[in-house]
């Protein structure tokens, strides 16, 4: 059995005890061919020597590991990040078409096998973990601002929904979906926002690149939002959705009827 990268790559996210990187793939083949070449020769047995007699397994039911077998023979020296995406795929069309309890998913960081969410209930109960606590909608706006809007001081979020925002970023800095960037360089240097890996993880996506569009929530309209926030201006009768018809045929009346001259 020559090379067969799918089930080196199943075999690599079986035992990978975090995702696993296109990166984490190739240094892996790179530490195979270290390794091959810096073994030493294997020396021939003098003619008064006893041949050698391998030991048996301790547990016979377990084959032991033979480094000749045909797998690690024909290993390329570097496997394309384009060859290891489309095998990944490969192996996540198989486990959903084969309806299994397992999913290949890819996040920020790598890909993962997960349990499937039908089973989310055993997996709690094995680990004796309680049911998870949904984002409550105050959280929910305000992570989507942060999304958004990063970096973010909590001024801005709060000038955005109209609320405070303390007890949503207090939330999402518990559940780490939101993390401390930095300070903005303002008066007071206040705090900025933005989301971490585990926001990823939490929407589905692999990068903020694949956040919908949203032209509510884009920067420039956010800016003018601001800017014109500050600096408010007295509501007109459109803002407060009245009908100017009424007042513009009033002083179309009032410009064209002529003075009555007084008696």
């Amino acid at each position: 059995m020559a090379f067969d990268l799918k089930r080196v790559l199943k075999v690599m996210l079986f035992a990978s005890n975090g995702p696993l990187s296109v990166k984490d793939i190739q240094t892996a083949v790179s530490r195979f061919h270290e390794l091959a070449t810096a073994l030493p020769l294997t020396e021939e047995p003098a003619a008064g020597d006893a041949p050698v007699v391998p030991e048996e397994p301790a547990d016979a039911t377990v084959p032991a590991p033979v480094e000749d077998d045909e797998s690690y023979r024909d290993v390329p020296t570097l496997i394309p990040a384009a060859q290891i995406r489309e095998v990944m795929d490969s192996i996540s069309l198989e486990l959903r078409a084969a309806d299994s309890e397992t999913l290949l998913i890819e996040g920020a960081t790598g890909w993962r096998l997960v349990t499937h969410p039908r089973f989310a209930r055993w997996v709690r109960l094995l680990r004796n973990e309680p049911p998870p606590v949904r984002l409550s909608p105050s959280s929910l706006e305000t992570m989507a601002v942060v999304a958004y809007r990063q970096p973010v001081t909590r001024a801005e979020i709060e000038q955005i929904r109209g609320v405070s925002a303390e007890a949503g970023l207090t939330k999402l800095l518990e559940r780490d979906l939101v993390y401390i960037v930095g300070r903005a360089d303002l008066p007071g240097r206040p705090i900025q926002y933005g989301t971490t890996d585990a926001f990823l993880e939490f929407v589905g996506i692999k990068s903020l690149d694949e956040l919908p569009s949203s032209d509510v929530l884009s920067p420039r309209q956010i800016d003018a939002w601001l800017q014109t926030s500050n600096s408010p201006r007295a509501a007109s009768d459109s803002d407060m959705g009245l009908d100017e018809t009424e007042e513009q045929q009033l002083s179309l009346q009032q410009a064209t009827t002529p003075e009555t001259p007084a008696s």
